[in-house]
């Protein structure tokens, strides 16, 4: 698990756990953020992420570990420094914009509360009304502007107090899908521009990747891995972290060569060379043999005739299926096939492929994820 190094540390989790009741929402969690950093934390919902998000801001208070921001405990079983005083601003997924003030009043809210000057108030708002493309709207009230005209609002305000860290719970999820891809790329780039360090909760994984110098992958209040975007997606941890980087396609064997850096797992009569992350210690299985899961993303897969193959795929890392559906997605083809013991793979294509058709897929080894198939943790 990756941790931000170096001496410039804004936000340091250290063992932190909460429960409501009988559930515990989050289990011994520790990170560290380093100043102008962007943490995406993705996961379903449940998971922990916004438990943690609340624990951050202020909102709620850890039944134990600490909570330090630039330096300072802000969080124990035993004290809370409230949200008004860490210096801590939040963006919501509903914006929680004031419905009776302007754009103008909006963002200036945070600023007349800190009694700023006039003139410098004046200055920060200008600026940011230009940065985010508001110019124009200050007189309008929030429900006469668009969702993503709204989100800019909101983002405004929160800048406008300059806070050492900006949090974010699920800031998209209320736009449609052209505005999200579209916000999400101006977020990325104005807060890198500005250097804002930005602590950012999404259960969306394209959102979190447009966002992120680090994801950090939950389950079930635990961490289950704290990377780069790249390397989340490259060496996912886990086969929660695989299925949440889309490596939907899981089927079983039997892994035969645990111990190898390139291990190798049955599935029916074939076998598959893929990779296997260490396991929670740092090391590799000692055991040679095991039940495991095979997963695979379905756009990573290519289609290829039987006879390009060999008969037990060992030399093309391939496995033999037969095409069941196909269908088309606009700009690629979806098909259904079944691999010769039974067991359902998805095929994302540029071309269709035939129902009934019967051929081989191969495997990239870099990208066929081989996992214990036992509970982990």
């Amino acid at each position: 698990m990756t941790q931000a190094s170096g001496n410039n540390i804004l936000l340091d989790i250290s063992d932190v756990s909460k429960s409501y009741g009988n559930f515990q929402a989050l289990k011994s969690i520790s990170l560290t953020m380093q100043q102008g950093e962007i943490i995406s934390v993705l996961g379903p919902s449940g998971c922990g992420k916004s438990t943690l998000l609340q624990l951050v801001a202020g909102l709620s208070q850890p039944d134990g570990g600490t909570i330090r921001l630039g330096g300072d405990i802000v969080a124990t079983a035993k004290s809370l420094v409230p949200p008004e005083k860490r210096g801590v601003n939040m963006v919501f997924q509903d914006y929680a914009l004031w419905p009776h003030m302007s754009v103008m009043d909006n963002i200036e809210y945070g600023l007349k509360r800190m009694k700023l000057g006039k003139e410098e108030m004046n200055v920060r708002v200008g600026e940011l009304l230009n940065l985010l493309h508001l110019e124009g709207l200050e007189k309008r009230l929030p429900p006469q502007l668009s969702g993503g005209q709204q989100q800019r609002v909101a983002i405004a305000r929160a800048l406008a107090t300059r806070p050492k860290l900006m949090l974010l719970d699920e800031p998209l999820s209320n736009l449609d899908m052209r505005l999200r891809v579209e916000m999400r790329t101006e977020m990325a780039y104005l807060f890198r521009k500005l250097g804002i360090s930005v602590f950012h909760v999404t259960h969306d994984p394209d959102e979190a990747f447009a966002m992120a110098d680090r994801l950090l992958i939950m389950r079930a209040g635990r961490i289950d891995q704290l990377d780069t975007p790249e390397q989340c997606f490259k060496r996912p941890a886990s086969r929660w972290s695989a299925s949440l980087m889309g490596a939907f396609n899981t089927l079983k064997g039997r892994i035969i060569d645990a111990a190898s850096d390139t291990p190798v797992i049955q599935i029916g009569s074939q076998t598959i060379r893929g990779i296997m992350p260490a396991d929670r210690s740092g090391t590799t299985s000692s055991r040679s043999t095991m039940d495991g899961l095979l997963m695979l993303r379905p756009e990573e897969l290519t289609p290829i005739s039987l006879q390009e193959g060999s008969a037990d795929g060992s030399l093309n890392n391939q496995l033999n299926v037969q095409i069941v559906h196909c269908s088309f997605e606009g700009t690629r083809w979806r098909a259904v096939a079944e691999t010769e013991c039974g067991q359902k793979l998805y095929i994302v294509h540029e071309t269709p492929l035939a129902a009934g058709e019967r051929m081989a897929v191969r495997l990239p080894l870099q990208s066929a994820y081989i996992y214990r198939d036992e509970d982990e943790r």
